[in-house]
């Protein structure tokens, strides 16, 4: 990637690119704050981890960076593709923030105790063959997924912990209700609400509906249920394997 030139002049401190000087206190203070306002949500205030983005003190992106030649243009112009908007700030501020980042980085690998994160090879360590047996046989998951429909590419989409997440509880899946009225006529849509009395559900057009249960038949399609009961059913073998088998599908 071309060498970005820094131009920002911060408490005395210029960095330019492959210069590698001590950024003053000054700088990496502005630089912690600009990162706990921009960046700390998902990056964590100490650039550890958040709950969307990644560690950036292991980071590989950071590692390779010298001078801000990789780091900034990232800043800058994000990464949609992966939920990371574009940020519009000024070289001395983008400098600070790139001073800063090494400084979160040299700090944590002079901690002792072990590193805090977790790797995407970490979550490698089963079978993927036994996790594909699992998928389409013990686990029944190829009731619902197909490796070559919803699931294709999903190792693309998730990675690491994110992926491990979704498959373990998953979220924003909306269950299904199909109701059948005493009529015989049969509507299907999305569960909207459900209790011993009544069930309610929006058809196609968004449109909510809502009937007596005790009225009516239906039955309910609520896939995060489903993995929410296998959790007291996986072995650690099962969920390491799934995970090998998942991070196959790219």
């Amino acid at each position: 990637m071309r060498a970005l030139v820094i131009a920002g002049m911060l408490g005395g401190f210029s960095l330019l690119p492959g210069q590698t000087a001590k950024p003053t206190a000054a700088m990496l203070a502005s630089g912690g704050s600009q990162f706990i306002q921009q960046c700390a949500f998902c990056h964590g205030r100490d650039a550890g981890g958040g709950e969307d983005g990644p560690d950036l003190t292991r980071s590989k992106l950071v590692a390779e960076d010298i001078g801000g030649d990789k780091v900034a243009p990232v800043i800058r112009n994000g990464r949609p593709e992966k939920g990371m908007p574009p940020f519009a700030l000024p070289e001395s501020e983008i400098a600070a923030l790139v001073a800063f980042i090494h400084d979160r980085k040299t700090t944590a690998e002079s901690q002792k105790g072990g590193r805090r994160g977790v790797d995407v090879a970490d979550l490698q360590t089963g079978n993927a063959e036994a996790g594909k047996q699992y998928f389409t046989g013990a686990g029944r998951c190829a009731t619902c997924h197909s490796p070559t429909g919803d699931l294709k590419g999903v190792a693309t989409r998730l990675e690491g912990l994110k992926l491990e997440m979704q498959m373990l509880y998953p979220r924003d899946v909306k269950a299904k209700v199909t109701v059948t009225l005493p009529s015989g006529e049969t509507l299907s849509g999305e569960l909207a609400y459900q209790d011993e009395f009544t069930i309610g559900m929006r058809d196609s057009s968004k449109r909510y509906r809502s009937w007596p249960a005790r009225q009516v038949k239906y039955t309910v399609d609520a896939p995060a249920e489903v993995h929410a009961a296998l959790l007291a059913k996986y072995t650690d073998a099962d969920i390491h394997n799934l995970m090998a088998y998942l991070q196959t599908l790219r």
